[in-house]
C-alpha cells in the first residue's frame, strides 16, 4: 500500500484568504484527490475521505516553535503515528523549507526513508538557498515542484549541483467563476458597479512595496491629466488618500471578486519582485481582461511571453508604464481573450497533481 501525506501550515480546507489554498481547498473538496492523510491546522470544516493529524496552530504555539531547538517535533510526532514498516509513503511539504532535513533526518533514524518519496511544493520562484548550503537540502528531497519552467532554469543556473528531480506545476482557478462576460452583461455590470462606459483598471494584491502600487498611482496621476473616461479600483489596499478616478475597495473577500475582474478593461500587475506566477493575473486574464504585467520571474512565462498580455520589460521605468497603458487605450475596442479555457483551469492543475502522485508510486514500486 502506497499512502499520501500532505504536511500543510493551514488549516485545509482553508477559510481564509489565500493563494495556493484555494487551489488545495478545490482538489480535496470537489476533485478525484490523491491525499490519504493530511497534518495541518485543525480546519473549521474537514475532507470526510481524509485521516488528519491536527497541529497547534494558536499564537503561542507558533512563539514556542520559533524558540524551540526542535521546532518541528510536533509535525514530526504526529507522522511518527502514521509511517509503519512495509508500507510505503509519498510525502507532500509545501513552502516550509526548513521542515525538510529534520524530517529526513527523522526518516532515517527509524530507517524508513526508503519507503518514502519526498515532493517538495515551492511557491516562489528564486532559489531560496545559497549554492554551497543547498546541497543537503537538495539530497534529502526527491522531487521539487516548482510553478514554471522558467524557475527551475533559475535554480539550474543559480547551483552548480542539484541532486533531485524537478517538475512544474502551473497554478490554476475555477473557470466556472473566473470567465468573461458577453458585452451587454458587462454593460450592466458596470452600471450596477457605478462606473457606467468608462474604461476600468484594475489593481488587485497586499499592499506592500513590492506589489508595485505606489508606481501604479504615479502613473495614474500622470495619465489622469489626459484621459479621463478611465477609472481605477484598487482591491486588497484602503489609503486615506483622494485621487480622482481612484477607488480603494480594500479587502474583499475571494468569493466576490470575481465581478471586479469581470467589470474591468485593463488589469495591472505592476510586480517589482521575482513573482512566483500570480493567480490574480490568471484570474483577470480568464475574465477577458487585457493583462499589463511586469516581465520579473514567472511573469513571461504566465503570459507565454507577451502573446497573453504586455509585458513591461523595465518596470522600475514609470514611463514604460504609462507607454505600454496609453498603447492599450488605443486597442482595447479590438482586444479578444487569446487564453485557451483549460489552460490555468483548475480541472487541468488536479489532473496534474493526480498524475505526480501516481508517477512519484512508481518510483516506490
Amino acid at each position: 500500500m502506497i499512502k499520501t501525506i500532505l504536511i500543510s501550515q493551514y488549516a485545509l480546507p482553508y477559510d481564509g484568504i489565500g493563494s495556493w489554498t484555494n487551489m488545495y481547498n478545490y482538489y480535496i473538496g470537489e476533485a478525484n484527490h490523491g491525499i490519504d492523510i493530511i497534518i495541518c491546522p485543525e480546519p473549521k470544516t474537514k475532507s470526510n475521505d481524509i485521516s488528519y493529524h491536527f497541529i497547534g496552530h494558536s499564537l503561542g504555539q507558533k512563539i514556542k516553535n520559533k524558540i524551540s531547538k526542535d521546532r518541528y517535533a510536533e509535525i514530526i510526532g504526529k507522522l511518527k503515528t502514521e509511517i509503519e514498516p512495509g508500507n510505503k509513503y509519498i510525502i507532500q511539504m509545501i513552502d516550509n523549507h526548513g521542515l525538510v532535513i529534520p524530517l529526513v533526518n527523522f526518516l532515517k533514524e527509524k530507517g524508513f526513508r526508503n519507503q518514502c518519496y519526498i515532493q517538495f511544493f515551492y511557491h516562489g520562484f528564486s532559489p531560496f538557498y545559497g549554492n554551497f548550503e543547498s546541497r543537503p537540502f537538495f539530497e534529502s528531497i526527491d522531487e521539487h515542484v516548482v510553478l514554471t519552467m522558467d524557475s527551475y532554469l533559475d535554480y539550474k543556473n543559480h547551483y552548480s549541483i542539484l541532486p533531485c528531480r524537478f517538475s512544474v506545476q502551473h497554478n490554476g482557478i475555477d473557470k466556472s467563476r473566473f470567465m468573461p462576460l458577453l458585452k451587454k452583461e458587462k454593460d450592466l455590470l458596470k452600471k450596477t458597479l457605478n462606473v457606467g462606459d468608462k474604461t476600468v483598471f484594475l489593481w488587485c494584491s497586499q499592499d506592500r512595496p513590492k506589489k508595485g502600487l505606489d508606481f501604479i498611482l504615479d502613473v495614474w496621476k500622470q495619465l489622469y491629466k489626459v484621459h479621463k473616461n478611465i477609472h481605477l479600483w484598487v482591491v486588497g489596499a484602503s489609503r486615506d488618500i483622494d485621487l480622482p478616478g481612484v477607488d480603494f475597495k480594500g479587502r474583499i473577500p475571494h468569493h466576490e471578486i470575481n465581478a471586479f475582474y469581470q467589470a474591468s478593461d485593463i488589469y495591472l500587475y505592476p510586480s517589482l519582485c521575482q513573482e512566483g506566477f500570480g493567480l490574480s493575473l490568471i484570474e483577470a486574464l480568464s475574465c477577458g481582461n487585457l493583462c499589463i504585467a511586469s516581465a520579473n520571474g514567472g511573469i513571461p512565462e504566465v503570459l507565454d511571453y507577451g502573446k497573453y498580455g504586455v509585458l513591461v520589460s523595465h518596470p522600475n521605468f514609470i514611463q514604460e508604464w504609462l507607454d505600454a497603458i496609453n498603447q492599450a487605450l488605443i486597442s482595447i475596442d479590438q482586444y479578444e481573450l487569446k487564453l485557451p479555457y483549460d489552460t490555468y483551469s483548475i480541472q487541468t492543475w488536479c489532473k496534474n497533481m493526480n498524475d505526480k502522485i501516481e508517477k512519484a508510486k512508481t518510483y516506490l514500486t
